[in-house]
Order: C-alpha cells, then structure tokens, then sequence
C-alpha cells in the first residue's frame, strides 16, 4: 500500500477499532527537539527497594536472595481467588459480575539498575522461560493469563526495579475479548488465522518491520495508535507460550533485547511503554484462530520529555496521530542495536 500524506482512517482488524491518521501536521516529528530526560544514577542494589534480592517487603514478607527472576503474589493484589459470587445479569443498567483470579510481581533482574534493554539475551532468554512457567502454571486454573510491564513513572510505574506483572483471572479481559471475536470472525471467513496473513504482508510490503528473525516479527503496526507503537508476533502457529520450544524462547529473548535497545537509542533515555502478552484463552478449545503476540504502547512522541496525549478527540472520538507508522517504523530502523549507555561508556 502506498504511503498516504492526506488525513485517512485506519482500521485495527484485531478490536475493529478505527484510528485517524493526519501526517500533513507532523511529518517528521523526530527532527525536532532530543533533549534527554533526567535518570538519576540508580546503584545496583537498593536496600529499601521491596523488589530487590533479600529486602522486606510492606507486608513483612522477605524476598530471597534471588539470582535470576523472582515471582511473588502482588502484596497488593487487584484480584483475589476468594472474591464473593455476586451476579447482576438481569439488569440492563447495572450489571456486576464476580471476578476472581490472583497478580503476582515479576522481578526480571536481581540488579535494581538495569532494565530489558541493558539485560543480556541469556537474561532475558530466563525471563522468556518466566513467563512460560507462570504461563503453564496458571493457565490450568484461569482462562485469561494477562503477562505485562509498565516501564517508567510515565507510565505510572513508581518502582524503577526491572519486573512486570502477571493476572490471572476466569472472565476474558475486554481487549482479549474483541481480539478473540475478531480472529475468530476472519478464521471463519478466510480460513487463515489474521495474524498469520498480516504478518505475511507485511513481510512483502517490508514498510512498517522494525525487527525480525526466524520466528518472530516487530513491526509499528498499520494501524498503531501511539507514535512508535510495536506488534510483535509469533510467525509460526504458535498460539500461547505453552507452545513455545526452546530455539523459539532464544530468539525471542534476541528480538527483545533488539525492541528495547532501539527504543532506548531513540531518544537516548529508559525508553517508557506499556507491553503485554495477548495469549488465546485458555479455555480447553483448539483456538486455531489465534496467533500469539504482544503489544507495546510508548508514549513518547518528539524526545525523551515530549509525549503524546490521549486526551480531547482520542477519548472522546477515536485514536489520532500525526507520525505515520511506516514513517516510525523508519525512525526506529535508523537506531543503533549498540546501546546508548554502552557507547556514552566507551
């Protein structure tokens, strides 16, 4: 497809949500100002830090000396497996429904200073095989298995300790919701899973491809949202990570550690986003429709300090950006995979 410079919508197959695209306002946005975001020189370990190893946390509970990862029930949980039945389907107006399940914290590194980026693709490579223990674990118990991290304060994340989040709950989240719907509604019409058609496309049309490797694809999707927004998918047919092999678990620790050097190198800063993993339910059926893949959703949009605004039309109409995605996809093609940190050291 041709790129477009004219105001045009984009639809979004995976929700059927519609995003308005405007890139005569802002056509190069990354031109503009770069000045880095203050980070402060964080010590590798932290003593009051609830996250690192061998700390107490708020509720007394002390965390072992941990090497590698370290899971824990969140001490603050926004789910609990215990949560009364309550039910109000009959009301039209005022419907509630019980909702049980259990958050747990994922500590991705024994070291309070790194993040992804700065990890090594062994590290990450036992962070993979993390979210595929707790995957298989919880997966027996609770349909939906949501794997996630905020990265940054802005995205209100008020703990610099490298960890995400992993809930667990029996209803399907909103969002995994309309996905499955809509996969399932294309499946039915093509007999192809969607994910496994667009990632086909995008492959020859080569516009949009952050990152690949054998088995996976980072692209800034057709219809992302946020200005450097990434989909990355499975490119086999792979549909939750109970599928994954070891040789697949190895490359997608690499692509990781490529996403999020690039993403750091870009403005020359600890890169904020929001990731998360969208797994078919598991719900005992052959989800055949399903493609396994994650989101993420930065916010920055000019420099380091500089972001962008879901607020006014995008809360009130629809998604809106200026910054074309096949011109974001470009911007972050042109980064380095040399971390800026290694290189400012050198």
């Amino acid at each position: 497809m041709q790129p477009m410079e004219f105001p045009h919508r984009r639809r979004n197959p995976l929700n059927g949500q519609w995003v308005l695209v405007s890139p005569h306002r802002n056509n190069r946005p990354w031109h503009g100002a770069t000045e880095a975001a203050f980070e402060p020189d964080l010590p590798a370990f932290k003593a009051d830090c609830p996250l690192c190893p061998a700390v107490e946390r708020a509720n007394g509970d002390s965390n072992p000396d941990y090497s590698e990862t370290f899971v824990f029930t969140n001490d603050f949980a926004a789910l609990l497996e215990d949560s009364p039945e309550v039910s109000s389907a009959s009301d039209e107006l005022m419907q509630v429904e019980t909702a049980q399940g259990c958050a747990r914290v994922m500590c991705f590194s024994p070291e309070h200073d790194k993040t992804l980026a700065e990890m090594t693709v062994p590290q990450l490579t036992q962070v993979v095989n993390t979210w595929q223990s707790q995957y298989q674990e919880l997966s027996q118990s609770y349909a939906c298995i949501q794997i996630f991290e905020n990265k940054g304060e802005i995205m209100g994340c008020s703990q610099p300790h490298p960890h995400g989040q992993i809930w667990a709950h029996h209803h399907l989240s909103s969002e995994v919701s309309a996905e499955d719907r809509h996969q399932a509604g294309y499946y039915l019409q093509h007999d192809r899973p969607l994910l496994a058609d667009y990632v086909e496309r995008e492959l020859n049309e080569q516009t949009r491809i952050v990152e690949q490797n054998d088995d996976w694809l980072a692209v800034v999707p057709f219809w992302a949202a946020w200005p450097f927004e990434i989909l990355l998918v499975a490119r086999a047919d792979i549909r939750d990570f109970g599928d994954l092999d070891k040789a697949q678990k190895t490359s997608l620790a690499s692509i990781l550690k490529n996403i999020t050097t690039r993403y750091d190198n870009l403005f020359q800063c600890r890169f904020p986003y929001s990731m998360g993993w969208h797994n078919a339910p598991a719900n005992g059926q052959d989800n055949c429709h399903w493609r396994l893949h994650a989101h993420f959703y930065p916010p920055l949009l000019r420099s380091a300090t500089i972001k962008k605004h879901m607020v006014g039309y995008e809360m009130l109409a629809e998604s809106q950006r200026d910054l074309t995605p096949e011109k974001a996809a470009g911007a972050l093609r042109q980064t380095s995979l040399t971390h800026y940190k290694e290189t400012s050291s050198d």
